[in-house]
């Protein structure tokens, strides 16, 4: 069974982190919450407070197929100040494995080099955080390995491009039809 994580960092936004996790156990996906907060629950940018799966461990998280930042403020900043997320990043992707971000997260993959020569989206405004990267103003953006989200209004898109990533197309549209989502 393919093994995604959401990363919770405090200030996450909250539809972007619940929505893929959602879409990916609707699909049968092995889907987690990893909380970089220290502790199992975390607060997002609009005081909703979740409890994650887990808390961040290298070893476990480095067998993921797919890792997967949220947005929102000071989340994705919170997100980009935690060096061992950093690495673990940058390992996924010189490994091809997924990285994915959405809303203002994707400014962490620019941080790290990660969008180098990427078509990428982000939350509108901070296109010049895709350093590196030819921005699109698409909903979603799916270059190689590397997945980018623009928003908030976009969990839903960004949701199905991932399941669609990790699980396939048929899979994909299923979820299509049973979320109503076309």
């Amino acid at each position: 069974m393919k093994k995604a994580l959401v990363f919770l960092a405090d200030g996450f936004e909250e539809m972007e982190a619940v929505t893929p996790l959602d879409f990916m156990r609707r699909a049968g996906l092995d889907a987690k919450f990893v909380s970089l907060a220290g502790t199992l629950s975390v607060t997002g940018s609009h005081g909703v407070t979740y409890r994650a799966d887990m808390l961040f461990d290298e070893k476990v998280a480095s067998e993921a197929d797919m890792l997967i930042l949220p947005g929102g403020l000071p989340g994705a900043q919170n997100l980009q100040d935690n060096e061992a997320l950093g690495k673990l990043l940058l390992k996924f992707h010189e490994e091809g494995k997924f990285v994915c971000a959405i809303c203002a997260a994707p400014m962490v993959l620019g941080h790290l080099g990660i969008l180098q020569g990427k078509k990428a989206t982000i939350y509108p405004g901070m296109e010049d955080r895709l350093i590196g990267a030819t921005p699109v103003a698409d909903k979603v953006c799916r270059d190689g390995n590397v997945i980018t989200g623009k928003g908030p209004g976009a969990a839903m898109t960004f949701a199905i491009t991932l399941v669609e990533a990790l699980a396939g197309k048929e899979v994909a549209d299923s979820l299509r039809t049973s979320t109503v989502y076309d």
